[in-house]
C-alpha cells in the first residue's frame, strides 16, 4: 500500500498551447478511495494516465509512496489499471485472463492458481473460471477485469470509467461492489468518472477538475455543503443547483419582488469588481412552496414534473414579471428546479410560489465565481 502525490504535474500535448493538466497538486492517502470527476475534456483521464506512466509529465513530478515515478516505466510502477472496455482476451478463459499478468511476470503456476481462486471468491466468479468472456454478462466481464487487477496485489488501483459500458441497474450494483471491495482490500484507489453520482456515492474524497485545473478537493459532504466556486456548485448534486446573479440592495439580494437576506459579513466582503451584485445558489430542496403572494416568494410555471417515488422534482420557468432575472439550473437558462412533496405534485402548467429557505443559500462573488470566504 502507498500514498500517491501529484506535485505540480503538468501535461501539454504536442501542437497545443493550453495544458491538458495544469500544475496538479494532489495528495492521496494510503488506502484512500479518491474519485477524479469533471466534464469531458477536463483532464481527469490524462491525470490517471500520467500516474500510470502512459502519458509523459512535462513539468512537476509524481510520487507513489516516497518513490518518484515520473520517469519510471509503467510496468515498474506497481500499479494495476481497470479500463472502461474490459480489455479481456477473448480466446482465454476467465482464469487465464485473471492470471495472465502473473504468468508474464514468471510467477509459479501454483501461486497464480491460488491468487486467481482467492480473487474469484471475493468477486463471486468461482463458477465462471473456465468460461470464455463471450459467455459472460457485461457486469461479470467487468468483475473479471477487476480480478485481473486484484491478483497482481499492486500498491495502487487505477480505474478509468469502469462502469460506463454497463446498463443503469447493473451500474448501481457494480458501483456498490467496487466500493465495498476497495474497503475490504484497503488498496489506494484513484477512480475516474464523469458521473457525479458515482463520485458522491463511492469516494472517500472527490477531486473536481475543469479545463485541466483542480477546482476543489474534499469529502462528498464538503462538496455538497460548501462548494468552492460556481462551477463545483453547479456540477455536484443531482438535480443540479439553481444559480443566479442578482443586484444587492438594503442588505439583500433582489430578484423581482423577492429578497434573500444576506449575512453582514457577506455584504462587507462584496468586492468592487462585483459591481454591486452577488451570485447565489440554492438547491432544489432549499426551496419551500408557499401560498401566492407570500413575502419574498416568486412564481414558477410548472413545465415538467419528475416523479421518482420517494421524491418529486418540478422543472419550471420564471413568469413574465421575473423577466431579466439571470437564473439557471441543470435544466437550462431561466429554468428552476424545485423539490416537492411526492404525494402533492402540482400539475403541468400550474403556477406555484416558492421561497428560498433562510440561511440555505450559497454565496459567490459575481465577478470571479468564488465562494465568499467568511
Amino acid at each position: 500500500m502507498a500514498t500517491v502525490t501529484f506535485d505540480g504535474a503538468t501535461r501539454i500535448y504536442p501542437g497545443t498551447e493550453r495544458p491538458a493538466v495544469d500544475k496538479l497538486n494532489l495528495h492521496i492517502e494510503d488506502g484512500e478511495f479518491l474519485v477524479l470527476v469533471g466534464p469531458s475534456g477536463c483532464g481527469k483521464s490524462t491525470s490517471l494516465r500520467m500516474l500510470a506512466g502512459l502519458e509523459d509529465v512535462n513539468e512537476g513530478r509524481i510520487l507513489i509512496g516516497d518513490r518518484d515515478v515520473t520517469d519510471v516505466q509503467p510496468k515498474d510502477r506497481d500499479i494495476a489499471m481497470v479500463f472502461q472496455n474490459y480489455a479481456l482476451y477473448p480466446h482465454m478463459s476467465v482464469a487465464d485472463n485473471m492470471g495472465f499478468a502473473l504468468k508474464i511476470a514468471g510467477t509459479p503456476k501454483a501461486e497464480i492458481r491460488q491468487r486467481v481462486e482467492e480473487a474469484a471468491k471475493i468477486l463471486d466468479l468461482s463458477e465462471y473460471l473456465d468460461r470464455k468472456p463471450k459467455a459472460l454478462s457485461g457486469g461479470q466481464r467487468q468483475r473479471v477485469a477487476m480480478g485481473r487487477a486484484i491478483v497482481r496485489q499492486p500498491q495502487v488501483f487505477l480505474m478509468d470509467e469502469p462502469l460506463s459500458n454497463l446498463d443503469a441497474k447493473l451500474r448501481v450494483q457494480t458501483r456498490t461492489q467496487i466500493a465495498g471491495l476497495q474497503r475490504r482490500l484497503g488498496v489506494t484507489t484513484v477512480y475516474v468518472t464523469h458521473d457525479q453520482t458515482e463520485a458522491l456515492t463511492m469516494g472517500d474524497r472527490i477531486a473536481v477538475l475543469k479545463d485541466g485545473l483542480l477546482q476543489q478537493v474534499g469529502t462528498p459532504r464538503d462538496m455538497y455543503d460548501t462548494p468552492a466556486n460556481v462551477f463545483v456548485a453547479g456540477f455536484i448534486g443531482s438535480p443540479a443547483m439553481n444559480i443566479g446573479t442578482f443586484p444587492v440592495a438594503d442588505g439583500a439580494a433582489n430578484f423581482g419582488k423577492a429578497h434573500v437576506n444576506l449575512p453582514r459579513d457577506v455584504i462587507a466582503n462584496i468586492r468592487p469588481e462585483d459591481q454591486g451584485q452577488i451570485t447565489l445558489g440554492f438547491r432544489p430542496e432549499s426551496l419551500d412552496i408557499v401560498s401566492a403572494g407570500t413575502q419574498d416568494s416568486f412564481p414558477v410555471v410548472v413545465e415538467i414534473v419528475e416523479e421518482l417515488g420517494s421524491d418529486a422534482f418540478v422543472y419550471g420557468s420564471l413568469t413574465q414579471d421575473m423577466a431579466g432575472t439571470r437564473l439557471s439550473s441543470g435544466a437550462g437558462e431561466a429554468q428552476i428546479i424545485v423539490r416537492v412533496d411526492p404525494r402533492r405534485v402540482p400539475a403541468k402548467g400550474e403556477t406555484i410560489w416558492v421561497r428560498v429557505r433562510e440561511g440555505e443559500q450559497h454565496q459567490f462573488h459575481a465577478a470571479s465565481g468564488e465562494r465568499f470566504d467568511i
